[in-house]
């Protein structure tokens, strides 16, 4: 009997702990498979006291027998992907044995990291806090039907694709002014796609098919979170892919029909990396309290996050926009020992109030915010205390969809399954 994909993504604005959501339900599911973004996104996983940042390989791929894929919509930097495969490796992860790489997936090239860097240069004061990794230049080129992607290292002329991209990645850097690649990065590149075309790739939509067909389970994994896709985020302060539900639709080649449940992970309060609005941030002791208690700085960038209070309208869209069908919250443990913390409930947008996230939250816009009773410390092996429990009713009146899973400290043990159908 043929099975149906699940698809796991953040609900706010990345760094929500999706990479400890799936290692902990890893053992469900036989693939899982990465859908959109590149090594601008980290995953960071802890457990046995050890703490793992996956950049681009899935993050089922410390648990044994699951197949990972790194799906079409995804974007590889070779160095950074041998980095990591190498990492693995070294651990005693057999990742060459678990690992797929779709052929349809773009590669980021030297220059497209140079290109990134010269256009965010431009930007002066406007600049979105690109992580200057190639995003969006290889998303460019993808759109723009220029981009190299890995199905093209098996081809006898790759070695003259590749020369052609960079040629016009050079010019366009004459433009701005700016220098190209190094000859060393060029070098240390043409050296990594070595590692990758000895990966083992697959023609991605036909394998899912297949592995969906034969009733095998299928998780797809999104990258940054809901309010960063490139449609419906908080443009323009949004990655370069569309990190919803409908992005594993076309990232992995899988019809909308054949999604079952789309799990949504957002944390008890959010954060932001970099520039862009930010309703409910905290400029204060607060805030410097959440920043400093949950660790929060980029895994990918090592930034400082902003932080602020949980944002309901935002969290509802989330919900609407990607359908989503359950909600694991983490971190409910940064804010234990808090008498009192506040949750958004709506906005007032030049004088008028809503309960809906609008299109331009960059104006002039403040978060209505409600107080609420705080709770104590958490333990695993005990009962969630009832101020928290009433916090999690909260949110699921706002809503309308359950929260199956609540996290109380980075290690996978530290996890809480509630009534819900998260873990089969």
């Amino acid at each position: 009997m043929a099975a149906r994909m699940d698809v796991l993504l953040g609900a706010q604005w990345g760094d929500e702990g999706k990479g400890k959501v799936v290692d902990v339900i890893a053992p469900d599911y036989e693939v899982i498979a990465r859908f959109q973004g590149g090594p601008n996104a980290g995953h960071t996983l802890l457990f046995e006291g050890q703490k793992h940042v996956l950049h681009t390989i899935p993050s089922g791929v410390f648990r044994t027998g699951t197949v990972n894929l790194v799906g079409n919509g995804v974007v590889i930097d070779p160095i950074i992907f041998l980095k990591e495969v190498n990492a693995l490796m070294a651990i005693g992860v057999d990742v060459r044995e678990s690992l797929l790489v779709s052929r349809r997936a773009h590669l980021i090239l030297p220059t497209h990291r140079a290109l990134d860097a010269a256009s965010e240069a431009e930007k002066g004061s406007s600049k979105i806090s690109s992580t200057l990794k190639g995003i969006g230049p290889t998303y460019m080129d993808k759109t723009g039907r220029n981009g190299l992607r890995v199905g093209d290292l098996e081809l006898p002329d790759f070695k003259g694709r590749f020369r052609s991209l960079v040629n016009k990645h050079e010019r366009l850097l004459a433009m701005y002014d700016r220098p190209g690649a190094p000859k060393e990065a060029e070098e240390e590149w043409l050296a990594a796609v070595q590692t990758l075309r000895s990966m083992k790739l697959v023609d991605s939509e036909h394998y899912l098919d297949q592995a969906l067909r034969s009733g095998k389970r299928v998780l797809a994994e999104g990258a940054q979170g809901t309010l960063l896709d490139i449609d419906f985020g908080t443009y323009p302060f949004v990655t370069s892919s569309n990190t919803i539900s409908a992005g594993a639709c076309t990232g992995l080649g899988v019809a909308p029909n054949r999604i079952e449940k789309v799990v949504g992970i957002f944390k008890a309060y959010c954060t932001r990396v970099g520039s862009g609005p930010f309703p409910t941030e905290l400029e204060d002791a607060d805030g410097e309290q959440i920043r400093k208690v949950g660790q929060e700085f980029g895994s990918t960038t090592g930034r400082p996050r902003r932080c602020g209070w949980l944002d309901l309208p935002a969290l509802h869209y989330a919900v609407m926009i990607n359908g989503i069908t359950e909600l694991a919250m983490m971190k409910s443990d940064v804010l234990s020992g808090m008498e009192r913390i506040k949750v958004c409930t709506g906005y007032t947008v030049n004088g008028t109030a809503t309960d809906r996230m609008p299109y331009d939250i960059t104006g002039r816009i403040e978060p209505i915010l409600e107080k609420v009773d705080g709770w104590g410390e958490l333990h695993t092996n005990e009962a969630l205390p009832d101020g928290l429990e009433r916090y999690i009713a909260l949110i699921e009146r706002y809503v309308g969809v359950p929260i199956t899973l609540v996290s109380l400290g980075p290690d996978r043990a530290q996890t809480v399954l509630r009534q819900g159908t998260l873990v089969h």
